[in-house]
């Protein structure tokens, strides 16, 4: 498995650049995102993704990679036995591995609807680059894609285009943002408009916090406003502090985020994943766990269930699929799988004001920093829709 060997330790100056950083999103801030993606699928609106109908969708997916262990036709039904909406699976663009062809594509946006999950797609190729001398640019994952123009047209409601994972490594990270953009152009300019996802520099953990300062312009240069951004949490983020900091700042400043990719455990440092997962829920942002199964070179800890059987968790699938805030408590499945017909007037709310157990639910999920599902807004209670008060 060669995903493992991207996971880069961290330099200690970078370690304590990140510890730093997290303190700083306040003071710094963002421009506010500015509303609602263009299209018919999945969009985003005010810093939430929504499907076509109007209807939220909070990601509580799996990673699968695919393009490691393509004969393992049965993995995205598995992922989505165990409760998954979303299956992120990994491609590759044939700069460093066995290209994934546009038949592959449709192969696995075809199982992710007949699972009743929604597919993100990812070019791996990119990993590290900067870095790692083996790593391709950005700029060729985004044609990929536009070369594959025709196995995603008319998916827009079922996919998301992941355009490079961890596009780059510790060295060379401050040409992101102008790369990022460009690659968004090119896909736009191809006439793709699914909604895309990015992923922050720094082996995908944005220590620099590149991403997190430059994301309201990379949203802003969308002509879509549709862009997600995607932070992969594993050292970086060991403390409950600062996942609460990088994931409220976009939050609070009405920018679609979502954590990629988390484990358990690394070899460079141990994640929090107790609060990646509560903080997730109490923001209602997305969350997908690394990975399915497959790993290897010492990190075989990061599988979530042993040899693909979805019938033998490990102690981390076990931990991932039903412990506190995890899949089978949180996940909710695409709409677009039970009521795909239904488009609610431009007036309609995604959510009803009010919670079963009377309290008008929280306009943002940030009210409730403590994570008990309950916030404060407009000097009053109000319950976090889906948090532990939702009831």
């Amino acid at each position: 498995m060669k995903e493992p060997q991207s996971r880069r330790t961290l330099t200690t100056v970078g370690a304590a650049i990140a510890a730093a950083f997290g303190l700083l999103f306040a003071v710094f801030g963002f421009a506010p995102g500015n509303a609602q993606a263009a299209g018919t699928g999945i969009h985003v609106n005010n810093g939430r993704i929504l499907e076509a109908n109007g209807s939220q969708f909070v990601m509580r997916g799996v990673n699968h990679a695919y393009t490691w262990y393509p004969t393992q036709t049965t993995a995205i039904a598995d992922i989505a036995a165990k409760g998954a909406n979303t299956v992120r699976v990994v491609l590759s663009s044939g700069d460093r591995w066995t290209r994934t062809s546009s038949a592959q594509i449709t192969t696995l946006i075809n199982q992710c609807k007949a699972a009743k999950v929604i597919c993100v797609l990812e070019v791996h190729d990119a990993t590290g680059y900067g870095e790692d001398g083996a790593a391709t640019t950005l700029d060729r994952a985004a044609q990929y894609w536009v070369d594959n123009k025709s196995a995603l047209e008319g998916q827009e409601p079922y996919v998301v285009v992941n355009i490079a994972n961890e596009p780059w490594g510790n060295s060379g990270y401050t040409a992101w943002t102008a790369a990022t953009k460009s690659a968004i152009g090119k896909l736009r300019g191809a006439g793709l408009h699914h909604a895309l996802m990015v992923d922050g520099p720094n082996w995908g953990q944005d220590w620099s916090n590149t991403m997190r300062d430059n994301a309201a312009s990379v949203f802003q240069s969308d002509p879509d406003r549709n862009t997600i951004f995607s932070i992969h949490m594993y050292s970086v983020y060991d403390t409950a502090a600062e996942v609460q900091s990088y994931l409220g700042a976009y939050v609070n400043a009405g920018l679609p985020i979502v954590v990629g990719e988390f484990g358990a455990n690394h070899s460079d440092g141990n994640p929090d994943e107790d609060a990646i997962m509560a903080t997730a829920q109490s923001f209602q942002v997305g969350y997908i766990g690394w990975s399915w199964s497959g790993n290897g070179g010492g990190v075989e800890y990061l599988d979530l269930v042993n040899g693909f059987d979805k019938n033998s968790l490990t102690a981390w699938g076990q931990r991932f699929f039903n412990g506190a805030n995890g899949i089978a408590a949180t996940a909710r499945p695409a709409t677009i799988y039970d009521r795909p017909s239904q488009s609610p007037s431009p007036s309609q709310s995604p959510l009803p004001s009010k919670a079963p157990n009377g309290y008008p639910y929280c306009a943002s999920s940030s009210s409730d920093p403590d994570g008990d599902g309950w916030g404060w807004e407009n000097s009053a209670s109000c319950v976090v829709h889906g948090g532990a008060a939702d009831h």
